[in-house]
């Protein structure tokens, strides 16, 4: 009973949200009905009922033939009928008596739903909004092309799936059948049709052996320019460009790797006379935008990639397809459409995307937080192109964690710097050890430019923190104070 009181909890202090609503045993079923359609038009979720709005747990026994009403809601009450699975999870009360909870499990659908009245909903954050004849032509429309991911992939069969791929997925999911199993008995990732072994699209994406192979283009590119803007020609200013290749997991993980190392950081004195160091993008944010960019592009679109383009100023993140379902860019903040719906879960349960509909409004209030521009998301004909402005600080020291890493000394030389990601700390160490040191060989132990150093050591004699006293070649450096 202990675990299930557990569950109880979970369910009586998750935050309601796109997937995810709590509801008094008390709600009638044309009511429930409408929560039942927004969900399945939407990315499916669950209902928790017996638990009210102020989390306190009521419970749903003394009621049978209301709770047998509720159970019919997605036959009775929606068109077509709602796929829907349901339990009750048993706990005790504060008063140690036994009661239990109604928890409903709504299957996302690809057709379009509707209440008995002929009214369609949507789920957007924790509200079931009820959508305009046009939008409604508009949600019918994503859903018929909404699928892609589930077609069959010509030429492939399970020889081009990689088990252990599987086997490692399985674990998470705690599936107690083998690999071969789930795939062909979970999402249609394997069928037989006419004697005809079919392996689907996005088996291929987030189990393949070699992706590429049959979706080319699926990869990720990173680019990095000189400078604020792309140049062609004698003037091109590309300095890395690099692909990324594999599962979308694979994928993800690599371009997230290596984007980190090319972000820059901001080192200057806080206001507590302390050092201070922050990245140009909140990393949320830039991640948000690639792991966007992977899981809800068109892969039906074999002619481009998804790109990652940093610039000096801004970030550009590139993928193929337009808008899905009813996301335009006035309100991509609220409305959330999975166009690859089983690789949108996949991602979810490796923790990748954390909870449907959430990861685009979170990004907007981290950038306000963080003092920069809101992100810009334009439509550009089949490409949909989202920008981060970066952090702009004046007098602080910006370096990349891959030039960071690169400063390192090498073991043959002498243990400096003992903490590379403070430079000023550094320089305090170094003139312990050597109250004489000068500039050129404080450039040369840090590996940093003169001209840097000098820099430095103005900020922490600006700020009380260092003195120089004597000539400039023979003096000393006098510490007056800790960092």
């Amino acid at each position: 009973m202990m675990e299930l009181n557990k569950t109880i909890e979970y369910l009586r202090t998750k935050p309601e949200g796109q997937t995810f609503d709590r509801k008094s045993a008390k709600i009638d079923a044309k009511s429930l009905a409408v929560i039942l359609v927004a969900m399945a038009n939407a990315d499916g979720g669950d209902i928790a009922i017996g638990i009210e709005d102020n989390g306190n747990v009521i419970g749903i026994d003394g009621n049978e033939q209301h709770i047998n009403e509720l159970l019919r809601a997605s036959f009775d009450f929606c068109v077509p009928s709602v796929e829907v699975n349901a339990e009750r999870l048993a706990y005790i009360n504060e008063y140690g008596q036994p009661n239990h909870i109604l928890l409903i499990h709504v299957h996302q659908s690809m057709k379009l739903h509707t209440n008995q009245a002929d009214e369609a909903f949507y789920r957007v954050g924790d509200q079931s909004k009820k959508l305009s004849f046009e939008q409604r032509l508009q949600l019918l429309y994503a859903k018929g092309g909404r699928y892609y991911e589930d077609e069959p992939v010509y030429n492939a069969t399970i020889e081009d799936i990689d088990l252990a791929k599987v086997e490692d997925y399985i674990k998470v999911l705690s599936y107690g059948k083998d690999a071969i199993t789930y795939l062909q008995e979970n999402n249609a990732f394997v069928t037989h049709r006419g004697g005809v072994e079919r392996v689907s699209g996005a088996a291929i994406l987030l189990f393949g052996k070699n992706p590429q192979r049959f979706f080319p283009r699926s990869y990720v590119r990173f680019i990095r320019y000189k400078g604020t803007e792309a140049k062609v020609g004698t003037e091109m200013n590309v300095i890395k460009d690099v692909i990324f290749e594999g599962t979308i997991l694979e994928v993800i993980n690599k371009t997230i790797a290596y984007v980190q190392t090319q972000i820059k950081e901001f080192t200057f004195l806080g206001p507590k006379g302390l050092f201070v160091t922050i990245p140009e993008y909140p990393a949320f944010c830039w991640q948000e935008l690639i792991v966007n960019a992977v899981v809800h592009r068109d892969y039906s679109i074999y002619g481009t990639d998804i790109q990652v383009k940093l610039f000096d100023d801004h970030l550009v993140v590139e993928s193929p397809g337009f808008l899905p379902g009813l996301v335009r860019t006035y309100n991509i903040r609220h409305i959330h459409f999975s166009r690859n719906p089983k690789m949108a879960v996949f991602l979810r349960d490796y923790k990748i995307v954390k909870e449907f509909g959430e990861g685009v409004d979170r990004m907007y209030r981290e950038m306000k937080e963080a003092g920069q521009p809101e992100p810009k998301y334009v439509q550009d004909d089949f490409i949909l192109k989202a920008t981060l402005q970066a952090k702009s600080l004046p007098n602080a020291e910006r370096e990349t964690t891959a030039e960071k890493t690169k400063e390192k000394p090498k073991k043959s030389q002498r243990n400096y710097p003992k903490k590379p990601e403070n430079y000023q700390e550094n320089i305090i160490q170094l003139i312990q050890e050597d109250p004489s040191i000068t500039v050129i060989r404080l450039a040369k132990l840090l590996k940093k430019t003169p001209d840097s150093v000098r820099y430095q050591l103005r900020n922490l004699t600006t700020h009380g923190i260092i003195k120089h006293e004597g000539p400039t070649k023979a003096g000393k450096w006098i510490i007056l104070k800790p960092i």
